[in-house]
């Protein structure tokens, strides 16, 4: 069996509105990095409600990581926050200004859910389908040229992983942004 690398990007945050325009830029500009830019849009606007939803609802702090991982076939995005308790969906009303985050992330979005992470927190997620022309083996092998930096490695450490692992067995990894 042939294991291709994955790649994974990770933030750590506070949501604040300030703070969710910051993470759009960095998505847009791994994604760019990644060769997937038709996946741009829908994936930083599920990003947007899903921290948005952190701001809105999350006790007892704000503090979330958002993790982007190129699979094989697939990119999957999640938010991990310190509130335990898990999305209700069916409690908004349809023509509300609020509660519409999860219905515009299950629009977009190939697969979505939520699972509790461990006594302290949970995970809300959603995958998008790479698309057939994106590279086997993602331009993050590609060594940069000295005293170049990549546009979103200011921001998140991006870092091989090998085989195709879910966020769940995942190791947690992050960068601060200050």
């Amino acid at each position: 069996m042939i294991s291709h690398p994955s790649r994974h990007c990770t933030v750590e945050l506070q949501a604040l509105p300030s703070r969710i325009g910051q993470v759009r830029r960095i998505v847009s500009a791994q994604l760019r990095y990644w060769h997937l830019d038709p996946l741009i849009d829908r994936a930083t606007l599920g990003v947007t409600e899903l921290l948005t939803n952190v701001h809105q609802h999350a006790r007892p702090d704000k503090m979330c990581t958002v993790r982007i991982e190129l699979l094989l076939d697939r990119l999957m995005v999640s938010v991990r926050d310190h509130d335990p308790r898990l999305p209700v969906v069916g409690d908004v009303e349809p023509l509300a200004t609020g509660g519409r985050g999860l219905a515009m992330v299950a629009a977009v979005s190939e697969s979505w859910g939520a699972r509790p992470d461990g006594d302290q927190g949970k995970v809300v997620w959603f995958t998008l389908p790479a698309p057939a022309t994106a590279p086997a083996t993602p331009a993050g092998d590609v060594p940069l040229l000295a005293g170049t930096e990549h546009p979103a490695r200011r921001f998140a450490e991006v870092e091989p992983v090998l085989g195709a692992r879910t966020p769940a067995h995942a190791p947690a990894r992050s960068a601060v942004v200050g």
